[in-house]
């Protein structure tokens, strides 16, 4: 048997594993499983355009095979058969179709494009998000909450967040799946977005811009809250964390080394991410597991977790990282 023939025996199961792993994946990093209204109405624009291509192509493929066989030659035929050209009725037919299913298209998408871009910044019952993407994490302020924070965007349930989206540095695109489509970040300018969750959950959001050599680690979580505690997350971020007692060490090694770079109070601004609450946060560094030995790992070499990035290498004992690791467990 050739070598083409025992390749050509594998096709069948590489399809059928390409068809069983389309089907992984996380539920919260899905575009077709819709968890708010701005993602269900973008998917019901999907819907509809794959519904009119799957129409076209049924018709076109159905039209061909009829005339195939309805006008094949046949034995004994000669001579060209009858031309429909210049048939002004067929004419019509096929220039009119394709223009009432691009209007049909076009309604819904251009009335949900301008939906979308509605700027809800001034709505009084809005959360109110200023985004600013970094190389390679997320900035996000609440300015009527006076409050900072960094890859956790912590959001109420069923309420709209009005977002403002920009960036520190390259262009970037801000994309939570399940919530709604993406937007690009970009230095120097504001994009307005707006979303919702419907319920209450933990949303993966991605980078979707090419923007560095750790563009796919640049993630960060959306958390949906019931009301009562999104307003004590909100209290909790403005109260100062309580230190524990065997965190002193810790907390006079991070002001000395790291305060330059990473605030740690309600609103405070830095080079780096605000750890403000850091301890509740899903992730470390948006992408790595949050526990001391991963910590520990990403000040001692950041780079080898996240390449890259603009974090330094601080020159540090191990001790010294113990006890500023114990510190950053204080910041609940």
């Amino acid at each position: 048997m050739s070598r083409w023939k025992k390749n050509w025996r594998l096709v069948p199961l590489f399809a059928v594993m390409t068809f069983l792993l389309a089907g992984c994946g996380d539920p919260t990093l899905s575009a077709l499983r819709p968890r708010g209204p701005v993602a269900e109405e973008q998917l019901f624009l999907m819907k509809i355009s794959l519904a009119i291509m799957l129409l076209v192509v049924v018709v076109v493929f159905a039209l061909y095979l009829f005339v195939i066989i309805r006008f094949r030659k046949r034995k004994g035929q000669e001579g060209v058969p009858k031309q429909v050209e210049g048939n002004h009725v067929l004419e019509i037919v096929w220039t009119v179709i394709p223009i009432l299913l691009l209007i049909v298209l076009a309604v819904p998408t251009v009335y949900y494009t301008f939906k979308h871009s509605t700027n809800h910044v001034q709505d009084k019952d809005a959360i109110h998000v200023k985004v600013t993407a970094h190389q390679f994490w997320w900035q996000f302020e609440y300015p009527e909450l006076g409050i900072s924070t960094a890859q956790d965007l912590v959001i109420p349930k069923g309420k709209t967040i009005a977002l403002e989206l920009t960036s520190a540095d390259v262009t970037h695109s801000f994309w939570v799946p399940s919530l709604g489509g993406k937007l690009d970040t970009n230095a120097g300018m504001t994009n307005i977005y707006y979303l919702q969750a419907d319920e209450v959950d933990v949303f993966k959001g991605k980078c979707a811009e090419l923007c560095g050599s750790s563009h796919t680690l640049m993630d960060f979580k959306v958390k949906s809250l019931e009301q009562a505690d999104f307003d004590a997350w909100t209290q909790n971020m403005k109260t100062p964390a309580v230190i524990a007692a065997d965190a002193k060490q810790g907390e006079e090694l991070f002001k000395q080394k790291c305060l330059q770079c990473h605030a740690v109070d309600a609103q405070g601004l830095g080079f780096g991410p605000n750890l403000n609450g850091y301890a509740d946060r899903e992730m470390l560094a948006g992408v790595l597991e949050h526990n001391d030995q991963k910590l520990k790992d990403w000040i001692k070499d950041p780079q080898a977790e996240k390449p890259g990035t603009l974090m330094p290498i601080v020159p540090l004992e191990d001790k010294q990282i113990d006890e500023i690791i114990k510190y950053m467990n204080s910041l609940k």
